[in-house]
């Protein structure tokens, strides 16, 4: 079995097909999703997914891009539903900055605060966090030490930094996703070796960051295979071998995973 730990099923890109995106996925072995929650407006979707579909569980929580919309009060009101995972996807992403530097600081700013809050609050829910970090590595390594709980986390679509490797130490563990197949991932693929083994899940990031051959195409979760693969290569390990790792260690950080 393998368990997408992110894709965003609630997309509305998924609509008009979302039962054929499950049972293409199920042929390929993966038998449990989560959707991350980035936009509060797609929150009800994935809810009413995981209500649906027994293999679906969701995540509450504020992508960096949408930090002035966070509503911790709105996203209460979902946190003790069953299927509910995690806190995330959540955290710190300066590549689309203002121009004006006063303005940087107070996007910079704002997206600290609420990620802040959000590790917090996940802190005091004992549940873990799904991170996102872009262009932003040494923030998010500082607030993470600072204030993250016991719960750890996963630092979604790993970028290869290797001063977050330290956070191995602090129970989180490494979302590895299409990106690893591109030809470009020079750095993602050297750095993978350096990852422990019982730190690693699989991802897809549905729709986005479609993996090789099917880059340009909309991402799904059956693709995760071909994500596998890329880490069987890399691993010098098998596929029987990857797929009972990344599920086990998925299962040990989302304990709500059946």
């Amino acid at each position: 079995m393998i368990i997408d730990t992110h894709c965003h099923l609630d997309d509305n890109r998924y609509n008009g097909d979302i039962e054929e995106v499950i049972e293409r996925a199920k042929v390929k072995g993966v038998e449990r999703f989560i959707i991350p929650g980035a936009d509060p407006k797609t929150l009800e979707r994935a809810v009413e997914l995981s209500e649906k579909f027994d293999e679906i569980y969701f995540a509450v929580g504020v992508h960096p891009y949408d930090a002035k919309d966070y509503d911790r009060t709105y996203l209460e009101k979902f946190i003790s539903h069953p299927k509910c995972v995690a806190i995330g996807e959540c955290g710190l992403d300066y590549f689309r900055l203002p121009e004006n530097e006063d303005e940087i600081e107070r996007e910079k700013a704002l997206q600290k605060q609420v990620f802040i809050d959000q590790i917090l609050w996940a802190k005091s829910l004992k549940l873990p966090l799904i991170v996102h970090v872009r262009e932003s590595s040494a923030d998010s390594l500082s607030l993470l030490e600072q204030y993250a709980g016991e719960e750890g986390g996963v630092l979604h679509c790993y970028n290869a930094n290797e001063s977050l490797l330290k956070l191995a130490k602090r129970n989180f563990y490494y979302g590895i996703g299409g990106v690893i197949t591109f030809k470009n991932a020079k750095k993602l693929i050297n750095v993978y070796p350096k990852i422990p083994q019982d730190r690693l899940i699989i991802e897809t990031d549905a729709p986005y960051l479609t993996p090789h051959p099917h880059r340009g195409e909309r991402n799904e979760p059956s693709y995760t295979k071909l994500v596998a693969s890329k880490m069987v290569e890399l691993s010098n390990s098998n596929e029987d071998t990857i797929a009972t790792i990344t599920t086990s260690n998925s299962k040990k950080l989302f304990k709500k995973i059946k």
